[in-house]
């Protein structure tokens, strides 16, 4: 309450405080019958009684007239609530406020929703007003939340391990690879900016620059539709050290989010334990594996490669084939055909993957297209390698390896949601699951043409020392120090350690990604000027916070987001300009016919 003019929040005062004239400031909650109203603000809600006699006949009429959600000031008296009417679900509801005087300031006109939790709204509506969002208890909580854990961030890495927060440019130039970005026009014709999708190259140069330890709370942008877990512009914790190795840099974050996590979620053990890529791959289907349940990938191919059955012995027959499976742990109780159905549709849509269901009857028999191409022997032991119980259900998926652990990762997921559902409590949503996911291969091939190479995570990222030689003669072979840390099957952060040469760093660029490098000339440059070695991390501050709160996107802890589409529903952005104010970029709008006939209309 410093530098205010109130005495006390709406959610502070107490037994103790009975006696004591408080004056408060807030939102008329909601208001009965004349008798009492409830008043909000930012930290709770008080019971204000509004006097019935003639004295007081103006602050009745005031307060009994109020609009919800308008904004008022009560000076009173705090008492103890009658007996039999104290309110256990409240903390402050062992007292009320007997209102002697009061001002509207603000009246509020009618509203477009309810300003309460359990009103459901659409998220379009909820956006185009945000300011009113933004009063609902569940925003305050989420952003408040967000707020110290930030602070306590900021605490560990500058006061306790010497961080220096440095602010980088905003505006800087296109660079190869990655994200599309987003482009800002200069008054020199023809030359424009380009927003960072990270500050990357800025992080490097300090590094070269001698600052050692760099952190920042970095606005970060990507030209790229808006998913639940993306937005256009998003921020990272970036992080970057000197002289540091891997295990450095993920001892100091498992330091960073044990020191930041906050107590009502319990505590996190540290160290996080650590998987490959290919382990990831091969036993959850996915570089983020959600570690929070069972159901892992098996590897069943050495129990069905005697078999006489045709697609097994054809999908062995490649370099990389495989027959894998999943075990539904109470498929059969909880699974209908339906969901069975859509599980094997879903495969071979997204993955062109045929799937084949083997059921374990409450007999211990087992139904499936299979069963007549497989001996007591082959069945015993495929019931041994999926340790598959009476009522479980096994989704087998036979060709190339990654196809195959692929789809039957995605299968797993929706197979978890399919679950709890349907009632069976698999993952403890009050749960936080962290891994590191290491040895990424450095290279992969462009979806478009694989023939070409692109980077797994970025140009900069320095190969496996194993590996290193490997580099110059089969690139495609080549592991990264590249990490992610993943919680509950969400990727909350990436980072790697660097190239340091420049010699090297131009190799990767010219010869292996076929990229012009003279674009990141300065760079290379600077590498060539003593770059000592360096790596960093950065933290997906939005996703890590949605996390914590349980929230079902990062929008529902960004104070003003975007929608799904990039758009700002509440200022209507992004918006047209004029031919005037384009003028002095030198562009001109070329536009759509429809758009051109809409805009004459």
């Amino acid at each position: 309450n410093s530098f205010v003019t109130r005495t006390n929040t709406c959610g502070e005062l107490r037994a103790a405080h009975v006696g004591q004239k408080v004056t408060l400031y807030g939102w008329v909650q909601y208001q009965r019958q004349g008798l009492f109203l409830v008043l909000r603000d930012f930290q709770g809600l008080t019971q204000v009684i509004i006097p019935q006699d003639e004295a007081h006949s103006h602050v009745k009429e005031l307060l009994s007239s109020a609009p919800v959600e308008s904004v008022v000031r009560v000076t009173g008296t705090v008492s103890p609530r009658p007996l039999g009417q104290e309110n256990p679900k409240m903390p402050t509801g062992d007292i009320e406020v007997k209102a002697e005087t009061a001002e509207i300031l603000n009246s509020c006109k009618k509203l477009p929703f309810e300003i309460k939790d359990f009103i459901k709204k659409s998220e379009a509506l909820r956006m185009q007003y945000r300011y009113l969002d933004l009063r609902s208890s569940r925003l305050q909580s989420a952003l408040r939340l967000r707020s110290r854990v930030v602070m306590r961030m900021r605490e560990y890495l500058c006061n306790l391990h010497g961080f220096v927060d440095v602010e980088t440019p905003t505006l800087f130039k296109k660079t190869p690879g990655g994200a599309k970005e987003f482009l800002v026009p200069s008054r020199e014709a023809g030359k424009f900016y380009s927003l960072p999708q990270s500050p990357q190259q800025f992080k490097q140069l300090l590094m070269v620059g001698g600052l050692d330890r760099y952190f920042q709370v970095a606005r970060c942008y990507r030209d790229e539709g808006s998913r639940p877990d993306r937005q256009p512009e998003f921020t990272q914790i970036d992080i970057e050290m000197s002289f540091v190795d891997q295990a450095g840099i993920q001892r100091l974050i498992e330091g960073l989010l044990q020191h930041s996590w906050p107590e009502e979620r319990g505590s996190i053990m540290t160290p996080f334990p650590s998987m490959t890529y290919e382990e990831a791959l091969a036993e959850y289907g996915t570089d983020k594996p959600d570690t929070r349940f069972g159901m892992k990938i098996v590897d069943i191919s050495d129990v069905l490669r005697g078999s006489n059955i045709h697609f097994v012995q054809n999908a062995l027959s490649y370099p990389h084939g495989s027959i894998r499976a999943i075990c539904i742990t109470q498929g059969v109780r909880y699974l209908t055909n339906k969901d069975l159905e859509s599980l094997k549709e879903s495969a071979k849509s997204q993955f062109n993957q045929e799937i084949m269901e083997i059921i374990r009857r409450p007999d211990g028999s087992l139904k499936s297209l299979l069963t007549k191409f497989l001996g007591e022997k082959e069945q015993s032991e495929l019931l041994q390698a999926l340790n598959m119980q009476e009522g479980d259900v096994v989704l087998l998926a036979a060709g190339e390896h990654k196809q195959v652990c692929s789809a039957l990762g995605a299968l797993r997921l929706l197979s978890a949601n399919l679950l709890e559902t349907a009632g069976l409590a698999l993952r403890d949503p009050t749960a936080f699951h962290f891994l590191w996911v290491v040895d990424f291969p450095l290279f992969l091939p462009k979806a478009e043409n694989p023939t070409e190479l692109e980077s797994a995570h970025h140009p900069f990222t320095a190969p496996h020392p194993s590996d290193a030689s490997l580099l110059y003669s089969d690139p495609t072979k080549v592991r990264s120090q590249h990490y992610d840390l993943v919680l509950n099957g969400n990727e909350v952060g990436g980072g790697s350690i660097r190239i340091h040469s420049a010699e090297q760093q131009r190799f990767v660029l010219e010869k292996v990604l076929k990229e012009d490098s003279e674009v990141l000339s300065h760079l290379i440059e600077a590498l060539e000027f003593g770059a000592p070695p360096h790596g960093g991390i950065a933290l997906g501050l939005d996703r890590l916070i949605s996390l914590i709160v349980d929230a079902p996107s990062i929008r529902d802890v960004i104070a003003f987001p975007k929608s799904f589409r990039g758009r700002d529903l509440m200022g209507n952005a992004p918006d047209y300009v004029t031919p005037e104010d384009l003028e002095p970029y030198h562009i001109q709008v070329s536009w759509p016919l429809e758009e051109k006939e809409a805009k004459k209309n």
